[in-house]
């Protein structure tokens, strides 16, 4: 699922790629990725893009004196920009492509989705506040504002797990599933410990660990070839989706604990004072 660095370096690649170009025709090939039907997609057209921004993990797209175009890639979406379409438009069909958004120029962007389970979502706005995910979000990890006070002020009365804590978008805006696992991994903190209860020293190695790891991340997606970015992700992180293989920083080997749709990586070493947690979906069998 890309997040918020990978976010982050779709919006700069967008907003270059589209500076000084005009939205020549949108075309929705999925009938389940528009959100919204006022303003019609319609009303993008022939507007200059005044440029590309994100919130939390939606993209968004401004236009001069009209809409926005918001995107939420959800688990499996992604946009690739294109150098020249054909000029017939393509038909809708059960491929991966979702939406085409054609420049002035000839060139735009292919807002892809795989896999069959659809939540990819468009939204033309004329304010981005109005998409209900980003009225809910909460505060941008990256921000000047997101300071060790706000951190805590936050995990006061947050009887949450760590792990749900973090990718929680109305709690931090952007964590999602594979940064939340590197981010408590830096923090040498359990997923399973509770928000509210961690000390002083805890929330101070929480909040560098937030901001180093992002950062860092940020840093390498905006330097990754554009088509490089997913395995850029990968090939740096230290736990998520290494089950089975040594820690980096002791040794041990990451453990995995698995949920229905999803999973978390973490150490025991490093995390847990060496207990391993229990496999939920185990768990269940065995009751």
């Amino acid at each position: 699922m890309p997040e918020l660095p990978e976010v982050q370096a779709l919006a700069e690649r967008m907003a270059e790629a589209s500076a000084g170009r005009t939205v020549a025709r949108v075309e929705v090939l999925s009938v389940q990725v528009l959100k919204t039907f006022d303003p019609p997609v319609s009303a993008l057209e022939g507007r200059a893009v005044e440029g590309v921004g994100r919130y939390g993990k939606f993209l968004d797209l401004r236009t001069a004196g009209g809409p926005h175009l918001v995107l939420h890639l959800a688990r499996a979406g992604w946009i690739r920009h294109r150098a020249a379409f054909a000029a017939r438009p393509v038909r809708p069909g059960r491929g991966p492509l979702a939406l085409r958004l054609v420049l002035d120029d000839g060139s735009g962007f292919d807002v892809t989705e795989q896999g069959t389970t659809k939540r990819l979502a468009a939204y033309v706005v004329t304010d981005p506040q109005l998409v209900p995910g980003i009225g809910r979000l909460g505060a941008d990890p990256l921000g000047a504002g997101f300071t060790p006070a706000v951190l805590a002020g936050l995990a006061t009365g947050a009887r949450q797990r760590l792990k749900t804590f973090l990718t929680d978008q109305s709690v931090l805006a952007g964590i999602g599933n594979a940064y939340s696992d590197e981010i408590l991994h830096a923090a040498r903190l359990s997923p399973y410990a509770i928000a509210s209860a961690l000390d002083e020293e805890q929330l101070a190695q929480l909040y560098a660990a937030v901001r180093e790891v992002l950062g860092r991340a940020v840093a390498q997606a905006h330097d990754a070839p554009a088509d490089a970015l997913k395995s850029e992700k990968k090939s740096a992180l230290a736990v998520h989706g290494r089950s089975g293989e040594p820690c980096p920083r002791c040794g041990d080997t990451v453990r995995s604990v698995n949920f229905a749709d999803k999973s978390l990586q973490y150490c025991p070493t490093c995390q847990t004072g060496g207990r391993v947690l229990a496999d939920r979906r185990l768990s269940r069998l065995l009751k």
